[in-house]
């Protein structure tokens, strides 16, 4: 959270249509804060070419619809499934299309193998760069955590319906991670809990360090 991966994205959209290039901008519908609109932080947003679900053939779709595009730019890229990532890789390879994917690198948990789709993204992207943002104590954060109601939990599924639950994600440092887990935490450098909440309320899927993968 707050490392600006989608600004990012936004900011290689603008250069290629700048030079008028076309692009391609896609995010999973699991994704579904803003619709089929993808949002930065800061207030600028752009509406997508398409949302995909796990089902979607992404080489079948970009090769049929938009096989005219400079580049494929996918937004909230752990949400891929690991076919899904290997079909972006038939676009690299069959259409020479660059496609640069946003997302994170690990849940919440940190005790699974993360994410299907990022895991599968750092075994074969060509080139991963990662976006940094620091902990709410200033050291580098690595790590996402999951509050419910302001609680932290270390266990759940990776996807959370909205309801009655204020759901908020931190990018935090491994050892504030561990504070939090061992019950640790009521502040941490002298602040308060309550004075270091942010992030945003009713998100559906983790937000924290995040990486950007050319394929």
């Amino acid at each position: 959270m707050g490392c600006g991966k989608t600004m990012q994205l936004l900011q290689v959209a603008f250069n290629y249509e700048e030079r008028g290039h076309k692009v391609c901008v896609i995010k999973p519908a699991t994704d579904t804060k803003n619709g089929t609109k993808i949002l930065t932080r800061i207030g600028p947003e752009r509406e997508t070419n398409f949302c995909f679900d796990r089902k979607t053939d992404l080489f079948k779709k970009i090769s049929k619809e938009y096989n005219d595009v400079q580049c494929v730019l996918v937004d909230e890229a752990q949400f891929l499934t690991s076919k899904q990532v290997d079909q972006l890789m038939q676009v690299v390879n069959n259409l020479h299309i660059p496609v640069m994917a946003y997302g994170l690198r690990l849940n919440f948990r940190l005790t699974d193998g993360g994410f299907e789709g990022a895991t599968r993204l750092l075994q074969i992207a060509h080139e991963i760069e990662e976006i940094k943002t620091i902990c709410e104590c200033g050291h580098k954060a690595t790590c996402n955590a999951r509050f419910l109601d302001g609680r932290f939990v270390a266990d759940g599924p990776d996807v959370l319906i909205d309801g009655t639950t204020e759901i908020e994600y931190r990018a935090i440092c491994p050892a504030c991670y561990e504070r939090y887990l061992h019950g640790r935490v009521t502040d941490v450098e002298g602040l308060p809990q309550s004075s270091r909440k942010g992030g945003a309320v009713g998100r559906k899927h983790p937000a924290g360090p995040a990486q950007k993968r050319s394929l």
